[in-house]
């Protein structure tokens, strides 16, 4: 059994822009990153979560904090999720932190970059950094592996067989 515990949730959360497709409306990326969804979260976890998940301790982050992480990520350097995740825990004062909602936010921070870009943004948090454990670049980001090792090369990122080769 695990209980959780809420940290109260820095800042405060604007009305959400949408988009109207067809007959339905929809939320934008931008939209879904700034939404702190009572985040963040610290949940205690008993012996079997703990033992799966890495520790006793774990955050639930909010999709802002993984974007900043990610606008850290200078140019010529990468990050794996799991990376991403040690510096949330460690910020959060827990032991671990989510797998899943580190990786969901990450991706919702891609499409929000690629949401800017295709607004004429330059500066946008750089997705394309962000690699799956093993250095695997990662489909579902905005156009695929093609588009993320495109943007990893041009930085000086050999890339092969989807993956960033390590010296």
């Amino acid at each position: 059994m695990f209980c959780v515990k809420s940290k109260p949730a820095r800042g405060s959360t604007k009305a959400a822009p949408v988009s109207k497709i067809g007959s339905r409306v929809r939320k934008t990326w931008r939209s879904k990153l700034a939404d702190d969804k009572d985040l963040p979260k610290v949940l205690e976890l008993d012996g079997i979560r703990a033992a799966r998940w890495g520790g006793r301790t774990m955050v639930i982050a909010r999709t802002r904090d993984v974007d900043q992480l990610i606008r850290g990520i200078r140019k010529g350097r990468t990050a794996t999720i799991n990376d991403l995740r040690r510096q949330l825990a460690e910020a959060h004062g827990t032991e671990t932190a989510c797998p899943i909602t580190t990786g969901i936010f990450a991706w919702i921070a891609a499409h929000a970059a690629a949401e800017d870009e295709a607004d004429g943004k330059k500066r946008v948090t750089p997705w394309w950094r962000v690699l799956k454990d093993g250095d695997k670049l990662n489909p579902k980001y905005p156009g695929g592996v093609e588009d993320q090792a495109r943007r990893l090369r041009a930085e000086g990122h050999p890339v092969e067989r989807g993956r960033v080769i390590r010296d």
